[in-house]
């Protein structure tokens, strides 16, 4: 297996266009699961661990772009701007795999059960992706096309996410059989966008991709229920279809208390 190791994004978007095949890797907390248990063995890795375009934040026009390399350690800092997110960053592994994982890599691994995809969601999210014939942006919802497959391009690399900060009433949230290390039976983010005067729902591991609910402020008392009809979930190993359904109506009421008072 060979190792490619640009120094560039520039460098980065000419080998993968020429080696469609390489599998990127970042953090590789995705990637070197499915090496070790032989799952995966790619003909080789792109290491986007030197280009530097990928990594960090910075504000653009009015939103905040996060390169797809920002771990979830840096993306705990961002409190003050991405509360939800942030939340969601903590619950991720010990801190090992928070200093290790991306943003990116859980974009790239589409799983329903990904923390970072709910709060993403209710903040609107796009995806800048970039290739040989350049960059596009995909609304994050488009982005995520079934389970563990996103719309990525096989000569095209997640570069950053767009998301709109939206004030301090967000959340999120999830259920596991303990509090860390452990992958969500459900997940949910929330925020009250008061532009539009309505709050969004997101909630993870209950359908084939991350879910999204949006309802006017003066409906808030529905949202539970609205948010148990729109889930899909599945009987698995680590929870029912019916107590996923149960666990998103508690999930978001706590969540709406939080939001709300």
């Amino acid at each position: 297996m060979e190792v490619l190791t640009p120094r560039s994004l520039g460098e980065a978007l000419r080998i993968k266009a020429e080696r469609p095949d390489a599998v990127p890797i970042q953090g590789g907390t995705d990637v070197m699961v499915e090496l070790n248990f032989d799952r995966a063995r790619p003909p080789a890795l792109l290491n986007l661990n030197e280009v530097p375009e990928l990594r960090g934040w910075s504000h653009e026009n009015g939103m905040l772009r996060l390169g797809s390399g920002l771990t979830y350690t840096e993306a705990m800092a961002l409190s003050e701007r991405l509360r939800a997110l942030a939340e969601a960053s903590r619950t991720v592994g010990g801190p090992q795999i928070r200093n290790r994982g991306t943003i990116g890599g859980n974009l790239g691994t589409a799983s329903p059960a990904g923390d970072a995809l709910p709060p993403l969601l209710v903040y609107g999210a796009e995806v800048e992706l970039a290739g040989p014939n350049g960059s596009r942006r995909l609304p994050l919802q488009e982005f995520l096309v079934g389970p563990k497959r996103n719309a990525l391009a096989e000569d095209e690399l997640i570069v950053a996410v767009y998301v709109r900060p939206l004030g301090s009433r967000q959340t999120f949230m999830k259920v596991g059989p303990r509090n860390a290390m452990v992958i969500a039976v459900v997940s949910l983010a929330m925020c009250v966008d008061e532009e539009r005067n309505e709050i969004r729902v997101s909630f993870g591991s209950a359908g084939p991709v991350a879910g999204v609910v949006t309802a006017p402020l003066d409906e808030a008392d529905d949202l539970p229920q609205r948010v148990a009809e729109a889930a899909s979930p599945i009987d698995d190993v680590r929870g029912t279809a019916r107590y996923r359904r149960h666990a998103l109506q508690v999930l978001t009421s706590r969540a709406l208390v939080r939001c709300l008072t």
